[in-house]
């Protein structure tokens, strides 16, 4: 149910808020919302629906155009983010918590020690006294996941907001991150797409209705909510489909009644008035609540039966590369999944057979490789989505562009932003979008469910279920693996092949 709180009881207040990213954005309109001391909260809606702003309204980055957002007073708030800003990946660790502060902070050694720890990141006693110096940019992708957190987590804020905290995570790591937060007695909200990680904790949903712009709030776990808000649109549904029913059948009549003349053209007046306010009575079905629609990536002709080799691979253990012997053959049509805990190299090994193929790795010639990259760097973020959609297209058609497009819920909004301002989970369905058009014979897919709305989940994974070319899967999502038919695994934790 809708949750009504007294505005005295709120260490978040929103009252009256409007904000609109731009003319044609509006993120929201006149919302009311309140989070109480100590909550916490999920925070959903659809990719692009305005959440990550949300986030920057309340630690103040931006102000609303119109409205009060009020923070109790001496009130203070960290933000976990997405992504490592580029800029930032060559700062060292130090320098990197050292930014998060205004002034120095002259014991800040012990303090990373301390919070590395929490998020499960501690280096080994060979690598202590150099781990402060490394290179952020030197770290994996869920070791930078990680040092997100601990950035957040090192201002013990009273709020801490979470964006996509588990995305990059390996289960080890989402497991600790899970129990921290069960104990953790301060100010929660998180965006995740995560299920089973946000019913563990939260204890209540703020959600983004991209249809009137306004922050519902639910009480209740992770899975309740969901089912909640999915009743609730069946309903809208049924009741939209009823009235329709009743619209027709009086539209109907009112030509009968008006042919007639006198006094039944009256009748038909006063039927016309009530079919207006019938009409009016429709509730806007969400359009949040629209999934993707379900696809196939069709691979290109003439792939070879062999389509990789591999004869060795790298892994890095205890922060130093190592070569180990394999002997591994991907054919057509056959999945291959990756597995090995944050930091070991599965990124590495992906980058490097999409790009030069390192020593002990062959891809077949001729073979044209799609590659899903976790941090969406092989987009031009410069380019426009239309831009990006049209380059991948092989018979360059505007009209079967923008149908493909729309199957990937973007739609006229979004087709001349530039891919650098779309939200993350945008992103990765323009990505999706450039695969289902590119027809690669060889797919590499480097964490796909990160960013992703869980109503889109099922769908890919059906697609990539059904993909009749070679694939390479790494994804710490199990419940998303199972879907798809996975044919062989190649642990990096160990020297050779389950």
């Amino acid at each position: 149910m809708v949750v009504a709180m007294s505005r005295n009881d709120g260490i978040i207040v929103f009252k009256g808020v409007s904000y609109e990213y731009d003319a044609t954005k509006p993120i929201l309109k006149e919302a009311d919302f309140v989070v109480r001391r100590g909550a916490k909260l999920t925070l959903m809606g659809q990719n692009g629906a305005g959440k990550s702003t949300l986030f920057t309204l309340i630690t103040g980055q931006i102000r609303p155009d119109e409205g009060m957002i009020n923070i109790e007073p001496k009130t203070t708030i960290a933000v976990s983010r997405q992504i490592i800003p580029r800029a930032e990946l060559t700062l060292t660790v130090r320098a990197f918590f050292e930014k998060l502060f205004s002034e120095k902070v002259y014991d800040i050694d012990p303090r990373i020690d301390e919070v590395l720890e929490v998020v499960n990141l501690t280096p080994t006693e060979k690598q202590k006294e150099t781990f402060k110096d490394r290179i952020i940019g030197s770290f994996s992708g869920g070791q930078q996941a990680r040092l997100l957190l601990a950035s957040a987590l090192i201002q013990n804020p009273d709020v801490l907001l979470l964006d996509e905290p588990t995305n990059n995570l390996d289960v080890a790591g989402i497991a600790h991150l899970t129990d921290f937060l069960k104990d953790y007695k301060k100010t929660v909200i998180v965006i995740s797409h995560d299920a089973d990680f946000l019913n563990a904790f939260t204890e209540g949903v703020l959600y983004l209705n991209t249809q009137n712009r306004q922050i519902e709030q639910y009480n209740g776990n992770y899975h309740t909510v969901v089912k909640e808000i999915a009743a609730r649109v069946e309903k809208e549904q049924r009741k939209n489909a009823q009235l329709a029913k009743e619209i027709q059948a009086n539209k109907e009549k009112i030509n009968f009644f008006a042919a007639k003349g006198g006094k039944m053209r009256l009748v038909a007046k006063r039927m016309r008035e009530d079919i207006e306010e019938s009409e009016e009575n429709k509730v806007d079905v969400r359009k949040e609540d629209k999934t993707i629609r379900p696809f196939t990536i069709k691979p290109h002709d003439d792939i070879p039966l062999e389509v990789v080799k591999l004869t060795s691979y790298q892994v890095i253990k205890d922060h130093e590369p190592k070569q180990v012997a394999c002997d591994i053959t991907l054919k057509r049509g056959e999945h291959l999944q990756i597995v090995g805990p944050n930091g070991i190299g599965k990124t590495t090994l992906l980058e490097s057979l999409a790009g030069g193929h390192a020593k002990g790795e062959e891809v077949a010639p001729g073979v044209k490789i799609g590659y899903y990259r976790q941090d969406f760097s092989n987009l031009d973020f410069d380019k426009t989505v239309s831009e990006t959609l049209m380059d991948s297209m092989k018979l360059k058609l505007e009209e079967d562009m923008r149908s493909i497009a729309a199957g990937f819920l973007l739609f006229k909004d979004v087709m001349k932003t530039k891919v650098g301002d779309l939200s993350e989970g945008q992103k990765g369905l323009v990505a999706f979008a450039k695969l289902r058009m590119e027809e690669p014979g060889l797919l590499i897919l480097d964490e796909p469910t990160n960013h992703i709305n869980f109503r889109h989940i099922p769908v890919i994974a059906e697609a990539l279920n059904e993909y009749k070319g070679a694939m390479i899967l790494v994804s710490h999502v199990p419940e998303f693996v199972e879907k798809i038919r996975i044919d062989d695994v190649l642990d990096l934790s160990k020297s050779k092949k389950k």
